[in-house]
């Protein structure tokens, strides 16, 4: 009896490809203007979320503290009510979404942890609809009307590189874009993307005056993550004027949100007052050939490093 070789040999070529890691993927950051019904939001970003999915997207970003407007422009402890236990509201309806949809969703929600402990926390929901991680907000602000401490404990779980079904995935949120330890510690241990949930925005009344530097610093910082770590960065912030406070201006939410690649250039870019989908392409080939040619992993010098966890050096 003749051996149908060819046939064999197709079979087992499509069976291995099926097995190795892809080595593209794309991701998508949302961009929406937010209000102070969560049923509301949860509605609008499970519509975002499909529309995302129907354009490629894999791995899709929702911005920071997805189901309200941003409340922190205050002190008032009935904002607590706007926080929910873990698995709970959120994690149900985009473990489902994920599933339905065979994607990998960042979910940034109020983590009510117990009475007296929150947290600003991010679920990486993956393609299966399980928990692929948790993660906890590291760096806690507080501005004028970012006032984060009152509302958020710092999180304790440290800074993780999640794997799923589409890739390696490192969260950080919104203030811990300022710190390079958050996204060199988050790329050592394997992300090939570094998504930041965001909510920034401007003082209307001084966005004049240093608004563009603002906004330029924001973007620059993050860019230098993607280049120092040979990494993509995703920041996915939201839009409008959110003044619900007599006597005050309200934060002017810039949206600006972008995706970068390894070498810090700019993959796509969101206007400051659209709801927009951003989607680009994640090429670990390409990450690769970076990190080869610009080895900055490479060359540290671990060795010398022991004074970092120092407060001050003096």
């Amino acid at each position: 009896m003749k051996l149908k070789t060819h046939k064999l040999y197709i079979f087992v070529k499509n069976l291995s490809n099926s097995l190795m890691p892809k080595n593209k993927y794309k991701i998508a950051v949302i961009q929406l203007n937010l209000n102070n019904t969560p049923e509301n939001n949860l509605e609008k970003c499970i519509k975002w979320v499909k529309d995302a999915a129907k354009k490629g997207a894999e791995v899709i970003s929702l911005p920071e503290l997805y189901s309200s407007h941003y409340f922190c422009q205050s002190e008032d402890v009935d904002n607590f009510a706007f926080a929910e236990p873990l698995y709970s509201t959120s994690f149900k309806a985009f473990s489902a979404l994920a599933k339905e949809l065979g994607v990998v969703i960042i979910v940034p929600f109020f983590e009510k942890r117990m009475a007296g402990v929150y947290h600003n926390s991010a679920y990486i929901i993956d393609t299966d609809g399980s928990e692929a991680g948790l993660y906890r907000k590291m760096h806690i602000p507080d501005d004028p009307h970012f006032y984060e401490k009152f509302y958020f404990t710092p999180g304790d779980i440290g800074f993780k590189s999640f794997p799923t079904k589409k890739g390696n995935i490192g969260t950080l949120i919104c203030w811990d874009q300022w710190y390079p330890e958050a996204a060199r510690l988050t790329a050592l241990q394997g992300a090939e993307v570094l998504f930041y949930p965001t909510a920034i925005g401007w003082h209307p009344q001084e966005k004049e005056e240093y608004g563009e530097n603002q906004q330029g610093a924001w973007m620059n910082v993050m860019r230098g993550h993607a280049v120092a770590n040979g990494i993509y960065v995703a920041a996915a912030n939201r839009i409008g004027l959110e003044k619900y406070l007599p006597d005050t201006n309200g934060i002017e939410f810039w949206g600006s949100s972008f995706i970068a690649g390894p070498q810090g250039e700019i993959l796509a870019q969101a206007s400051v007052d659209k709801e927009e989908i951003l989607i680009a392409e994640v090429d670990l080939s390409l990450q690769e050939n970076v990190r080869q040619n610009w080895p900055f992993l490479r060359d540290r010098r671990i060795d010398k490093y022991g004074d970092i966890t120092k407060r001050v050096i003096d």
